[in-house]
């Protein structure tokens, strides 16, 4: 189980990478309900980074192994490929894996080429050229903008790294291991609190959950 996404009723919508055409794909469970699949992704498919656009309650899904991005519906559905491409694609492990809809786009990141790209959402809600926003970001995994524009924070995943992008400033890694992270795998950020999530895949360490304040200066 990957992507994760809750809705004002408290319903969560997540991605389940099982293997089986049965049960891969995108899934939902409503408050007190059981999980019901809403979409079916090829099994193939290795489902990662799950983003919703709250305009029009469409899902993006990433597809790190296919090296894409999936579109679903607000009530499920057929899924349908939305972007596809090289720069979406991997190298020789995982392609696009992090994803959020911010400022009239979609934004993914590519963990073996380590670029965070914006694809535009066109007025009729296909994808447009695609941008390389940020490159030279080693194993980047999830993201999380800040409220400040374009600003974002990127989890770099084999440097155990939180990366703060600031366009037209240089990059500059705000935690790090003597931090306590471990393969960052994700982060959130909700007002001026951060979440950043540490897999520990290959560290041999702890997986954890550490919290950061979002300082006014950054």
């Amino acid at each position: 189980m990957t992507g994760i996404e809750r809705t004002g009723d408290g319903t969560l919508y997540f991605l389940y990478s099982a293997g089986d055409e049965h049960l891969t794909g995108l899934w939902k469970l409503r408050p007190g309900g059981k999980p019901e699949r809403v979409a079916a992704l090829p099994a193939s498919s290795f489902l990662n980074g799950l983003a919703r656009d709250d305009r029009t309650g469409n899902f993006y899904l990433t597809d790190s192994t296919q090296g894409g991005v999936w579109q679903v519906g607000p009530h499920g559905g057929t899924a349908k490929l939305w972007a596809g491409g090289e720069d979406l694609a991997p190298t020789h492990f995982f392609g696009a894996n992090g994803v959020k809809v911010h400022n009239g786009a979609v934004w993914v990141s590519n963990i073996d080429r380590g670029t965070i790209l914006r694809i535009p959402l066109t007025d009729k809600g296909t994808a447009g050229p695609h941008q390389v926003m940020a490159s030279g970001l080693d194993s980047v995994d999830d993201f999380a903008f800040t409220g400040r524009g374009d600003q974002l924070l990127a989890a770099l995943n084999i440097p155990s790294e939180l990366l703060l992008i600031t366009p037209g400033k240089p990059d500059r890694t705000v935690l790090d291991e003597s931090d306590g992270l471990e393969n960052t795998t994700s982060v959130a950020v909700d007002g001026d609190t951060v979440y950043v999530a540490s897999g520990a895949l290959t560290t041999g360490g702890d997986a954890n959950l550490l919290t950061a304040h979002l300082g006014h200066h950054d």
